[in-house]
């Protein structure tokens, strides 16, 4: 008889923006991965992350994440100057890189990071282009959101009486 590998119930994901898709119409995804430093990865692996402030900057042709948090360990070592807040650099190929300066610059669209996870041994970054909605535009979709519980509730209670 084969072996078979038990799969772990556990997530791959790290960290998410619950409010990006609330405040931004997103269209574009985008995956990079991220460099990051030693002591960052094993915050990373104890959960020490927080993306909810932290957007997608261009420059010199480069991209980088910036106001993601990833807190130190208490027991990093003390020779090593530990920023929770630096700007990390992504990686993407020059073709995404060339995409993302256009709309960017000529589109006027925002880089908002969505989500941070691990595929196989390595931390990706999921960002979107995204415009910011305006308040009436927040309105409609919770007022859509809304009208979909309540169809639904009310095609469960037709249902539920036949």
């Amino acid at each position: 008889m084969a072996k078979q590998k038990s799969k772990k119930a556990n997530s791959n994901t790290i960290a998410l923006n619950k409010k990006a898709r609330h405040n931004y119409t997103l269209s574009d995804k985008y995956e990079a991965g991220m460099s990051l430093q030693g002591w960052e990865i094993k915050s990373i692996r104890s959960g020490k992350v927080n993306i909810s402030e932290c957007f997608v900057m261009i420059k010199d042709r480069e991209a980088f994440l910036v106001g993601a948090e990833i807190m130190p360990l208490n027991a990093a070592s003390s020779h090593v100057v530990c920023d929770p807040v630096r700007p990390r650099r992504l990686l993407l190929n020059r073709r995404e890189l060339d995409q993302l300066v256009g709309a960017v610059e000529r589109e006027g669209y925002s880089l908002i990071a969505t989500a941070m996870y691990w595929k196989k041994c390595w931390v990706k970054l999921e960002f979107y282009l995204g415009k910011g909605k305006k308040d009436h535009d927040k309105r409609a979709d919770i007022k859509d959101r809304e009208w979909q519980v309540d169809k639904g509730r009310i095609l469960k209670n037709k249902n539920l009486d036949k």
